[in-house]
């Protein structure tokens, strides 16, 4: 039976229930020109929602539900900054919104649940709101995805999507029921991930609990888009909109790490000899297929896609580290990607328009002498994700660096810093692209003059700056929270 408490403590996520549905109720009711206040009431909403969660963060870990739901540091930053990522997208996402005619209220609707999925799931105590918490996250992500019902790429995108994440999470499903029936070997099975964290040690059955681990890594990896188990994000992100690929590549990466964080750590970190190995691989995988395969690329989503994998390969080493500085590093790193990938897809927001999709490389010839404040901001965006100094992204790439050496694992670092070095390539090619061609004859680039796009737009890019020159109260937050 739920007491008062167990309802304050997830007081936020009950919140966002009750203005999703409300929401609903008030789209269902309202005339199309009216239309345009749904959004601004959604961005309140979610607000709102950090409001709370700063207000009612509560200096020591809680719990409710019997230990289904946990409330501690780790979750409210990452609730936080998924619910701010979104905010962000929301407000990126309007003009290009109205010149499709897609300003409708299930995109924010779909929003809010996803979000509430993200936060059910990094603050999962239990293999059953791990799998809630993802389902939620998954199946909003696929109805964003297909938003544009008129066109053929979003709906072929979404099949993809759905087809693979179902697979994943069949995977992810099967391999959590095996370590399920392992913690029953050596006392009363638990699905509680503390109860499974201690009786890892006791357990008669260790194959049989390595073998569930294995399938749990590859629903990880899924989520993550870390190699191999990354085919399904380069034709998501040119297919679906670009406001969602916005929100999958910040928001979601958050909740991957989240996940990732509950199941090895406060699950399985006794196991973490065989996991670690299995981490490292996947790093290594994902920064050569990323970095790699994004040289080749002409499609600017395509291009961050595959740029996407090669970071998940750096988040990668923070976790591999297996230790509170690793994961201090990863969460540092997650949070710069999220606050880094959003500004880059404001950027090609800004610049499309109905008719004009800003989504090849080509589209940014001469974008300076046409717009040089969203060349600006592009820049800041496409320098922090290589990991240029003194940008947000270099001081990123060298915790999880420094994490991996701590760790024992100077290889793994060696093999993160060449490709950082390869991965300048593509990022620097699009600078010189901006900077250095000349307009394509016949040219209609032009951004956005919606205010509060280039207002906020021009914020998040410079926060890239700002962070990078005064990132140590970030970080200190993050590591306060695994208690460094």
């Amino acid at each position: 039976m739920p007491t008062l408490n167990d309802i304050l403590i997830m007081l936020p996520e009950f919140y966002l229930v009750a203005a999703a549905c409300l929401l609903l109720l008030l789209d269902a009711f309202m005339k199309p020109e009216q239309r345009p206040v749904l959004h601004w009431l959604s961005i309140a909403v979610l607000l709102v929602g950090v409001y709370l969660l700063i207000m009612g963060q509560a200096p020591q870990t809680m719990a409710a539900f019997g230990g289904m739901f946990v409330r501690d540091q780790v979750s409210e930053i990452l609730k936080v900054f998924a619910l701010l990522t979104t905010v962000l997208v929301m407000i990126y996402a309007r003009p290009y919104l109205i010149d499709r005619k897609l300003l409708i209220g299930e995109f924010y609707t779909l929003m809010i649940f996803a979000v509430i999925g993200i936060m059910l799931l990094v603050s999962a105590g239990n293999l059953v709101t791990v799998y809630l918490g993802l389902e939620l996250l998954s199946l909003s992500s696929y109805a964003l995805v297909a938003l544009d019902r008129d066109a053929k790429l979003p709906s072929e995108a979404a099949i993809k999507y759905f087809v693979l994440g179902a697979l994943a999470s069949g995977m992810l499903l099967y391999g959590m029921s095996m370590v399920y029936g392992a913690s029953g070997m050596g006392g009363t099975p638990s699905l509680a991930l503390e109860q499974l964290h201690n009786v890892m040690a006791y357990t008669t059955a260790p194959k049989l609990l390595v073998f569930g681990l294995i399938f749990m890594i590859v629903g990880i990896g899924f989520k993550l888009g870390a190699a191999p188990f990354h085919m399904w994000i380069p034709d998501v992100y040119q297919g679906a909109p670009t406001p969602v690929t916005a929100f999958i590549a910040s928001g979601s990466k958050l909740a991957a790490f989240g996940m990732a964080y509950r199941l090895l750590d406060a699950g399985m970190g006794d196991l973490s000899q065989h996991w670690q190995p299995m981490l490292a691989v996947l790093a290594v995988l994902s920064l050569a297929v990323g970095n790699l395969v994004a040289i080749v690329q002409t499609n600017l989503k395509r291009m961050l896609a595959y740029s996407t994998i090669s970071h998940m390969g750096y988040l990668l080493l923070g976790l591999a580290a297996a230790g509170p500085e690793g994961y201090a590093a990863a969460m540092f790193y997650a949070i710069c990607y999220a606050l880094m990938g959003v500004a880059a897809f404001g950027v090609m927001l800004a610049l499309s328009r109905a008719g004009f999709e800003c989504e090849e490389i080509a589209d940014l010839k001469g974008l300076n002498q046409k717009s040089p404040w969203m060349a600006f901001l592009m820049l800041l965006a496409m320098f922090s994700l290589a990991g240029v100094p003194p940008l947000f992204g270099f001081w990123a790439k060298v915790l999880v660096l420094e994490a991996a050496i701590h760790a024992n694992m100077l290889w793994l670092a060696i093999v993160g810093i060449v490709f950082a070095i390869i991965g300048l390539y593509y990022y620097l090619y699009v600078v010189k692209v901006m900077y250095f061609d000349k307009p394509a004859e016949g040219s209609v680039l032009r951004a956005q003059q919606d205010r509060p796009l280039r207002v906020v737009l021009s914020l998040n890019a410079l926060s890239l700056l700002a962070l990078g020159l005064y990132w140590g109260p970030l970080l200190g937050w993050c590591r306060r929270a695994f208690g460094l």
